[in-house]
């Protein structure tokens, strides 16, 4: 069972209970830990990344000023980071919430970003910050925000997956949310549609086959903490929802073994650290800045960012770094 100072995907929305919860806030700090001691490492590094995710902020309680902790706790590292990567669930959440709800969110979010950041940002759009999914009304159909709409507004996206090099790196960002579908018992899927599939398989095809690639996703394309959110094996059998994991982690699993360059996955969701290698890849499921959406520890990670850092022989490292 869960931990009695956790709460499920399913409590946590209502956003005045959260806020009446997280007045009381407080996390433990282990030490930081990496995949690899850093003064082994002899290859030259390419950059550093903060990868920061699932901030869940909201206009009230301790949210805001824990995010703008957290930015400049990574700001100010003795060795900072070049760029912070955001990989979603920028709000609390806009899946059941009036529209001016949601918006009264992505504004809070908006005013740290611009207030605290003093490097370049990358965004992702996480499950949370899909407008209207949960609670679907013919009023929210028909606004054009409907969906990703609002998320792809509030972050400046142009589309909602995208690619860029930067230090000799080749980045693509996906959109890992997609619509439920029947069985699911959430309303969202970790999958790509078939459009932005095709697409992934073309932009990997146009890079150098020499040229590091890493993939992001907000929700993890292959992990194994999952299996510990939630009673997964009370059937007699480990069932790990599609919303938490990629279900279709098997199409990309043959499309990694085709490009030996892919060699690390990025992503959050889970509010849990992990590393992984599989085949050749890395899958980094990274921890999250709110910990338990603003409570303390989730299933015992507090809330924390992560430093990335790449190196020029497409190796990479991850230091969990808890910031309260």
């Amino acid at each position: 069972m869960k931990q009695t100072n956790s709460i499920s995907r399913k409590q946590f929305l209502t956003l005045t209970g959260v806020a009446a919860l997280s007045a009381a806030s407080a996390c433990t700090s282990p030490k930081s830990t990496a995949t690899e001691a850093m003064t082994t490492k002899q290859i030259k590094r390419a950059m550093r990344i903060a990868h920061l995710t699932d901030f869940h902020v909201m206009p009230i309680g301790n949210a805001p000023q824990g995010m703008r902790n957290a930015i400049r706790h990574a700001q100010a590292q003795t060795d900072p980071p070049d760029i912070i990567l955001n990989t979603g669930d920028c709000i609390m959440d806009s899946l059941e919430v009036s529209k001016d709800m949601a918006e009264s969110q992505w504004e809070t979010f908006n005013t740290i970003i611009e207030e605290e950041c003093e490097i370049p940002i990358y965004h992702c759009i996480g499950n949370h910050d899909v407008w209207g999914w949960g609670a679907p009304t013919p009023e929210k159909q028909s606004d054009p925000l409907y969906g990703k709409g609002m998320a792809l507004k509030q972050l400046e996206l142009a589309e909602r997956y995208y690619s860029f090099d930067l230090s000799g790196w080749h980045f693509i960002v996906l959109d890992s949310t997609h619509q439920a579908e029947e069985g699911s018992l959430h309303p969202y899927i970790g999958k790509l549609d078939d459009e932005q599939f095709n697409w992934l398989e073309a932009d990997i095809q146009a890079v150098d086959a020499t040229k590091p690639i890493c993939i992001v996703s907000h929700i993890p394309i292959l992990c194994a903490c999952e299996f510990f959110d939630g009673d997964n094996e009370v059937t007699g059998n480990w069932v790990v929802p599609a919303a938490w994991m990629h279900i279709d982690a098997r199409r990309f699993r043959q499309l990694f073994l085709q490009h030996t360059n892919i060699r690390l996955c990025l992503s959050g969701h889970s509010h849990q650290h992990e590393t992984l290698q599989y085949l050749g890849v890395q899958y980094f499921t990274n921890g999250a800045v709110c910990g338990n959406w603003w409570r303390g520890p989730y299933l015992d990670f507090p809330p924390a960012y992560v430093l990335v850092d790449l190196f020029e022989d497409g190796s990479a490292m991850s230091t969990f770094i808890p910031y309260g």
